[in-house]
């Protein structure tokens, strides 16, 4: 291959970009994606660079020396329009297009909105650096009441920072409890009570029925006062932060051949129907058969990119590289890091081998009808955390 071309400028592609050149990929290297910022990180959105702790500097991907390394050409603030893989090219939103012999498609993801949203002010999705920007400047005008729909991880960060912030955070989730189809009932239980610990109004089996909106004050449209709710209550607020999942951007890939169904399909080695083009991160379904399943976390992104550049390096008739997921997430909420590891089932049975969940530091491990432990959650001991997952995590369990 004489040139690659990956679509999509944040982790997945800059690691895959780093698993290339590690492969010993020495060709032309093209970079390309919609988002007008250099390749920045996730993660710190949610947490410090929300808070106003970081820069955009802080969270950068690559550092001068990083990237003259990579020798990438990019082309950033331009969105893929379409794949055509007989001509070889990949079309690019602004009516140019890039000649390439190899894809990666690691294009992730774009919020999901609440319906009837769009263009409320006050309402915000977090996802890219613009997104944080205009989250955190609003935080920042007069101390306003903040409303987070959704209590997965994102929603609790973002719960996290603004309470750091002094602010006050109602949490608004559909499930009877957060996070339990995830880590199961009594873990999921020690999240909520972290919320509780520290002034966060957590309502579960909250169904949003809509808005509550008011003329906007200096343009024509609406502003949100708050998020009315299906049992007839409205829940005040000046800032609605929704965090209920993200659509996989797969619709540049119509008509190009490749699989989409919630993402793009790929086999265990991440590569899609058609051998010169592999997915990663986010938008990537993987597996073989129907069931197939997208991994939206930041580790995942790496170990899928070091097995999708392998493979589409390979010889032909050569074995290839198969992705096993580690399982591994975390997050940082209220001072804490929470940790899981494996891939545990909410069904397994719970032992905790360290500290005390009352008291919001403890280590516990997952353990299926085997005795095998299948996963290991932490909260707020990474260096317990640690040992007991390189001890246990996949083995008989022992006694604690």
């Amino acid at each position: 291959m004489h040139t690659i071309t990956i679509v999509g400028a944040s982790v997945a592609g800059i690691r895959s970009a780093e698993a290339l050149r590690s492969a010993g990929y020495d060709g032309r290297l093209v970079l390309v994606g919609d988002d007008p910022h250099r390749p920045y990180d996730r993660p710190p959105l949610s947490k410090a660079f929300l808070a106003g702790d970081l820069d955009a500097e802080a969270i950068g991907l690559l550092d001068a020396e990083e990237e003259a390394g990579l020798a990438l050409e990019m082309r950033l603030g331009v969105a893929a329009a379409r794949l055509d893989p007989a001509g070889g090219r990949v079309v690019l939103a602004d009516g140019g297009d890039v000649a390439t012999d190899g894809v990666v498609v690691a294009t992730g993801g774009r919020a999901r909105r609440l319906p009837g949203t769009e263009g409320v002010e006050g309402v915000h999705t977090l996802r890219t650096l613009d997104d944080a920007l205009a989250l955190g400047a609003a935080l920042r005008a007069g101390s306003p009441r903040v409303a987070i729909v959704g209590g997965g991880f994102i929603g609790a960060e973002v719960a996290s920072t603004c309470r750091s912030m002094g602010l006050e955070v109602t949490v608004l989730d559909g499930l009877p409890l957060p996070l339990a189809p995830v880590l199961g009932p009594r873990i999921a239980r020690s999240c909520v009570d972290l919320h509780a610990g520290h002034g966060t109004d957590l309502r579960p089996g909250a169904a949003v029925a809509g808005l509550a909106t008011v003329p906007a004050r200096e343009a024509r449209g609406r502003r949100v006062v708050g998020v009315e709710l299906g049992d007839g209550t409205t829940v005040p607020a000046d800032v609605v932060v929704v965090g209920i999942g993200i659509v996989p951007n797969t619709e540049w890939l119509e008509g190009s051949g490749l699989r989409i169904a919630n993402g793009v399909r790929t086999d265990a080695g991440m590569v899609t129907d058609l051998p010169n083009v592999v997915a990663v991160g986010d938008v990537a379904r993987y597996g073989d058969g129907d069931a197939g399943r997208r991994h939206e976390h930041w580790t995942s992104a790496g170990e899928q990119a070091a097995v999708a550049a392998a493979n589409l390096l390979a010889d032909a008739g050569r074995p290839g590289a198969t992705f096993r997921p580690s399982g591994y997430v975390w997050s940082e909420q209220y001072g804490r890091m929470l940790q899981l590891a494996g891939h545990p089932s909410a069904a397994d049975h719970v032992d905790v081998v360290d500290g005390e969940p009352a008291d919001g530091r403890f280590v516990a491990r997952y353990v299926d009808g085997e005795g095998v432990t299948t996963g290991v959650f932490g909260m707020g001991n990474p260096r317990v955390f640690g040992r007991v997952r390189r001890s246990e995590l996949g083995r008989p369990a022992r006694a604690a």
